[in-house]
């Protein structure tokens, strides 16, 4: 069950908010920001406080710059969960908004971005977001999974994940504590799935996306959280072949060699995958 940590620090949500814009996908209003000639889509799945606060959005538009074409659909049907409202608990609100229709919601939108064309198709989830994320990594309905802060995911859920997944998780965090983002991440590596656990110290839950705007610390540490989940869906999206250039901050090099990945790199060209043409150029500065 959602916990006081999931429904504190409520963002004020703004439906103006963003340079991106609302249309509908799949039936669902859903925020888009980048562009279609774009090849890799990702799908941000919100917290309970929805589609329109105005940080994920702005983390949706911070993606899209860097050349993927963002979803974020209103999974709510234009009820988030609002804390102002004592009859209307998170408990009952639950009932009719669970992670489980989440899911089933999602695999719509999904088939609508591969009707549009997309080749490969990411997500990213939030604290509620995590559990929609973490049902599509299990049937490969995605390319790669970052779960940021989650709620509601279970060691059994994590058994069955079979795309790369990476997992940052918040050192005060009583719906996903340090000890159990480190035992998601030793399942998966026992299971020879590609993964990557990381705790943020000092951060609590909800930090990359319910951060305070004037306070520097926040900032800062919500955006490494964002830097790291847009270098794991570059690695794992990007399907290019040698001798091709791949933007991710700026043109990089042409890639003539293949070489082994190092996280203390300026430049490193990821070949985990093992695949043949599979390489991603990552500037780690």
């Amino acid at each position: 069950m959602s916990g006081p940590q999931c429904c504190s620090n409520p963002p004020t949500l703004d439906a103006a908010s963003g340079a991106g814009h609302v249309e509908s996908l799949a039936g669902f209003s859903t925020y888009v920001s980048g562009s279609l000639q774009s090849k890799f889509a990702i799908l941000l799945v919100p917290d309970v406080f929805g589609y329109e606060a105005p940080n994920l959005r702005k983390l949706a538009d911070k993606v899209a710059a860097a050349g993927f074409y963002v979803v974020a659909p209103d999974f709510f049907y234009g009820e988030p969960y609002d804390s102002d409202k004592p009859d209307r608990p998170i408990v009952d609100w639950l009932k009719d908004h669970g992670p489980a229709k989440g899911f089933e919601d999602a695999k719509l939108i999904v088939d609508a971005l591969k009707t549009k064309g997309f080749s490969s198709i990411g997500a990213a989830g939030f604290c509620w977001g995590a559990k929609v994320v973490v049902e599509l990594s299990k049937v490969s309905l995605i390319q790669a999974a970052v779960m940021l802060h989650p709620s509601f995911v279970t060691m059994d859920d994590m058994k069955s994940v079979k795309v790369p997944t990476a997992i940052l998780g918040a050192e005060i965090d009583q719906r996903s504590p340090p000890e159990l983002v480190k035992q998601f991440g030793e399942i998966l590596k026992a299971n020879s799935v590609d993964s990557f656990t990381k705790i943020f110290p000092k951060c609590s839950h909800g930090w990359s996306v319910r951060y305070d705007v004037n306070d520097p610390t926040a900032v800062g540490c919500a955006n490494e959280a964002h830097k790291d989940m847009l270098e794991w869906q570059s690695i794992w999206e990007a399907d290019i072949a040698p001798g091709n250039m791949l933007v991710v901050d700026e043109v990089v090099s042409n890639i003539t060699a293949l070489v082994d990945y190092t996280s203390d790199c300026k430049l490193a060209v990821d070949t985990r995958t093992k695949i043949p043409g599979r390489v991603t150029f990552l500037k780690l500065s």
